[in-house]
C-alpha cells in the first residue's frame, strides 16, 4: 500500500514540475517561436492558422497584436515567418528594428504567390501601409503558384490551360506510425517546455551537427559541405528542389506566368492606394553556397547542385527583367548571403534547409538597407 502511495505521489509531484514549468515557460517565452503550428484547411488560402492559437495574433499570424495601421506589411512563405527563429528575429522583425517603422508579417509556411495575393487584397490594405514586401522565394514559389491555381477551384480564373488538375494540399505529411511518433508530435504542438529541451539553440545545434556529419556518407539525397578552415559546415537537398526550379518545366513556367500577373496586379493595387509595392527575392541555400559546392569536384550530387543553380539564375533573370520592365521596385539578398556564408545563416540540420536567426538577419538588414535608400532618394515618403 506504502508503494503504491509512493508511486502515486511520484507521479503528482512530477506531473505538477511539468505543468509549472510549462506555466512559466509560457509565460516569458512566446509559444509561437517554439511549437509546431497547426493549421485548419481554407478553400482560399489552401490552409491557415486559427485566430489566437497560442502565440499568434487575431488574424491568425505571428505578431504580437493586430495593429490598427502598419507603415510596412510583408507578405511571404515560411522564409517570411521565420521558421526555425524567434518572432523577433524574423527578416520584418528586423527591417522594423533597423528602419524604426512598424512592421506587420502576413507570412506562413507554405504560402506562395496566390495567397500573397489574396492576403494583400484582403488583410494587408486594411493597416494602411506605405510599403508593401512582397518575398518570393526562389525554391518553390513558382511551382507553389501552379499548385494552388489548378488545385484550388477558386482561383480558376487564373488559370489558362484546360484539363490541367493538381494537388494543391502540400501541406500533408506522412501520419505518425508508432504511439512514440505519435506522443512526439503531440508534444511538439502543445509543450514549449518539450521544444526548447529537445529543439533549443543548445541540443539542436549538436544534433544538428551530428547529422549533418552522418548525411556526408549514408544519406543519397543528402550532400555536405565541411570546411572547418572557413567555418562552414552544412548539409543540402538539392534534389528535392530540382524540378521546382526548373523554368523549362510546364508547371513551373505556368507557375511563372501567374506569378508575374499577380504581382502585376499588386503593385497596380498599391499605386492605386499610395503605397510602394517591393519585391525581395530569397535564394535557395545551394546558390548562396554554389561557388563552394561547385567550386569542389568531389561534391557529391555536384551535377544535381549545378542543375539547381543554373536553373535558379534563369528563373531569377526572368523574374528581374519582368520586374524592371513593370517598374517594381525589388532587392535581391544573395550576394549578402553570400558574402557571409561563414557564420552559420542556415539552421544546422540535415534536413530543415530553412536560415536561422543570423540569416534572416542577413536578410532584413539588406531589405532595411534597400528601404533607407529609398527614403534618402525620395521614393518612399
Amino acid at each position: 500500500m506504502r508503494l503504491a502511495a509512493n508511486g502515486i505521489l511520484l507521479v503528482v509531484s512530477v506531473a505538477t514540475s511539468l505543468l509549472l514549468s510549462e506555466f512559466g515557460a509560457r509565460l516569458f517565452l512566446n509559444p509561437a517561436d517554439y511549437l509546431s503550428v497547426e493549421t485548419v484547411e481554407d478553400d482560399v488560402l489552401g490552409i491557415k492558422v486559427p485566430p489566437r492559437a497560442a502565440g499568434f495574433d487575431a488574424w491568425g499570424f505571428r505578431n504580437g497584436d493586430v495593429p490598427s495601421r502598419a507603415d510596412i506589411v510583408a507578405l511571404g512563405d515560411s522564409h517570411t515567418y521565420g521558421n526555425n527563429a524567434p518572432m523577433a528575429d524574423s527578416w520584418p522583425a528586423i527591417v522594423a528594428e533597423q528602419t524604426g517603422l512598424t512592421v506587420y508579417n502576413l507570412g506562413l509556411g507554405g504560402y506562395g504567390p496566390v495567397q500573397y495575393y489574396e492576403l494583400l487584397r484582403t488583410r494587408a490594405f486594411t493597416l494602411r501601409p506605405k510599403i508593401i514586401l512582397c518575398a518570393i522565394y526562389m525554391g518553390d514559389d513558382f511551382e507553389n503558384a501552379f499548385l494552388m491555381t489548378y488545385g484550388k477551384d477558386h482561383w480558376a480564373t487564373l488559370r489558362r490551360e484546360s484539363g490541367i488538375r493538381a494537388d494543391a494540399n502540400i501541406w500533408t505529411t506522412p501520419p505518425a506510425g508508432t504511439v512514440s511518433q505519435r506522443f512526439r508530435l503531440w508534444l511538439s504542438r502543445h509543450s514549449v517546455v518539450y521544444r526548447v529541451v529537445v529543439h533549443g539553440p543548445v541540443l539542436g545545434a549538436v544534433k544538428g551537427a551530428v547529422q549533418i556529419q552522418r548525411a556526408g556518407g549514408s544519406d543519397v539525397d543528402t550532400t555536405t559541405l565541411i570546411d572547418r578552415d572557413a567555418g562552414i559546415q552544412e548539409a543540402f537537398r538539392p534534389a528535392s528542389i530540382r524540378s521546382r526550379v526548373n523554368p523549362r518545366s510546364p508547371a513551373v513556367r505556368e507557375g511563372m506566368r501567374i506569378t508575374f500577373e499577380l504581382l502585376r496586379r499588386m503593385d497596380e493595387m498599391a499605386r492605386e492606394r499610395g503605397a510602394e509595392f517591393v519585391v525581395v527575392i530569397i535564394p535557395t541555400k545551394e546558390t548562396v553556397f554554389a561557388e563552394h559546392l561547385l567550386g569542389n569536384p568531389a561534391t557529391y550530387l555536384r551535377h544535381v547542385v549545378a542543375d539547381v543553380v543554373e536553373d535558379e539564375t534563369e528563373a531569377t533573370r526572368e523574374l528581374t527583367a519582368f520586374l524592371d520592365g513593370a517598374r517594381i521596385p525589388h532587392v535581391e539578398t544573395v550576394r549578402a548571403l553570400r558574402s557571409r556564408v561563414a557564420e552559420q545563416l542556415y539552421t544546422k540540420s540535415d534536413r530543415d534547409m530553412h536560415p536561422g536567426s543570423k540569416g534572416y538577419g542577413v536578410i532584413g538588414q539588406t531589405v532595411a538597407e534597400f528601404l533607407r535608400a529609398r527614403v534618402a532618394a525620395g521614393t518612399v515618403h
